[in-house]
């Protein structure tokens, strides 16, 4: 059923100017209005939680250059939650795999993006990704750090 919802009310759409910006780039996948699912253990200020588990929608572009992954809770609303270019730096707090399941953004200790935060989060993207397109990446690990207020964001708490 959520994915109907999704769907129908185009929760996840890429929004045009990142899609412009990743058509300039060469897409070799694009994959809209998907299950993005949020797991959550741990405490940060104003949140705790033993196995929080929250569903949005999003979208999940592979280019020639980057990963690309947005979030959306509402129509028309999406925040990047993922802009990795593929020969950045590969270091940092986040850790991506990209398979044929789609990508994993695992965060195995969040203290490393604040030090008042303690435990571990996830950001899934469940998406199909062909092996021949798996194929063509340069990697399919990525790493790179983010501000706290990613979490808050992305654990829908007004703040950070």
């Amino acid at each position: 059923m959520a994915g109907f919802v999704r769907r129908l009310f185009r929760i996840g759409k890429l929004p045009g100017e990142m899609r412009a910006q990743a058509e300039t780039e060469g897409i070799i996948h694009l994959e809209e209005c998907i299950a993005a699912v949020v797991r959550f253990t741990g405490r940060i200020p104003g949140r705790k939680s033993v196995g929080l588990i929250r569903g949005y929608g999003g979208a999940l572009v592979l280019t020639n250059e980057r990963v690309l992954g947005t979030l959306s809770a509402i129509p028309g609303k999406a925040g990047r939650a993922v802009d990795q270019p593929w020969q950045g730096p590969q270091a940092g707090a986040v850790a991506g795999t990209l398979s044929e399941s789609g990508l994993v953004l695992a965060i195995a200790d969040l203290a490393a993006v604040d030090p008042q935060f303690d435990g571990t989060f996830s950001l899934t993207y469940k998406s199909s990704i062909p092996s021949d397109v798996l194929a063509r990446l340069p990697t399919h690990s990525i790493a790179f750090n983010v501000p706290p207020k990613f979490v808050y964001s992305a654990l829908g708490i007004p703040r950070g």
